[in-house]
């Protein structure tokens, strides 16, 4: 469903991405694994066209995407959940749900805003809370919500366990896996090992800009000097 080949990216003169090559399945969550300043975010925001690559190809669904806009790929089925969530801190639940509505794409069941509650019901009792008022676990929900509602096959989710209660972290995972059920592709940017491995089946092992190891998060958790050498702080 999305293919990455050779991507290169720069902020300024600083070389950033370094020939990332990654691919995710339908229905396949991958992870990409690494430390602060690996170039996880960049990646994701290069596939999103919020940075444009210099170098490289992004496949979606054998689309090129390389030098389209962000709201094209939004509407081409992608959807993105950013690190910092930027709800509308002013707006309600409902609000800020139906903001991120799109119309539904053919063979694919419909995202509303009872389906994302039924996925999140914590969401459900605060349909006319603001933003504002929510904690930062409920934002993130909300985001993903938000996200779903454009009705995307794909999802990049940047961080999204980042400063969770560890029960808000299983309640994410959960929500994880019940997307996977249902057929999205999910590709996730993670530091967590163990919220990776709770909801992902390959991961991809980010350091400097470069794909250092891929493979399964059986294969990654068995491997000790993989994770002292690029996800051990």
């Amino acid at each position: 469903m999305l293919e990455v080949e050779g991507l290169h990216a720069h902020y300024g003169r600083a070389h950033i991405l370094q020939g990332v090559t990654l691919a995710a399945r339908q229905g396949e969550v991958v992870a990409l694994l690494g430390r602060n300043g690996a170039g996880k975010s960049t990646t994701m925001k290069s596939i999103m066209g919020l940075v444009r690559p210099s170098q490289g190809q992004v496949r979606f669904e054998g689309r090129d995407l390389a030098g389209r806009e962000p709201f094209e790929i939004a509407r081409a089925g992608i959807g993105y959940v950013p690190e910092e969530r930027r709800i509308f801190t002013e707006l309600t639940v409902m609000e800020n749900l139906d903001v991120g509505r799109r119309p539904p794409r053919p063979g694919q069941e419909a995202w509303t805003e009872e389906r994302v509650f039924a996925l999140f019901p914590s969401l459900g009792a605060m349909r006319a809370r603001p933003g504002g008022r929510m904690s930062g676990g409920e934002q993130q929900m909300l985001t993903i919500g938000r996200t779903l509602m454009g009705n995307p096959r794909l999802i990049l989710l940047d961080e999204p366990s980042e400063g969770l209660a560890p029960v808000i972290i299983e309640r994410m995972a959960d929500a994880i896996l019940a997307l996977k059920r249902d057929g999205l592709t999910v590709l996730l940017s993670e530091q967590n090992l163990h919220f990776a491995r709770l909801v992902s089946d390959r991961a991809c092992v980010l350091e400097k800009g470069m794909i250092r190891w891929e493979g399964t998060l059986e294969a990654l958790m068995a491997d000790e000097a993989v994770k002292q050498q690029y996800l051990v702080a």
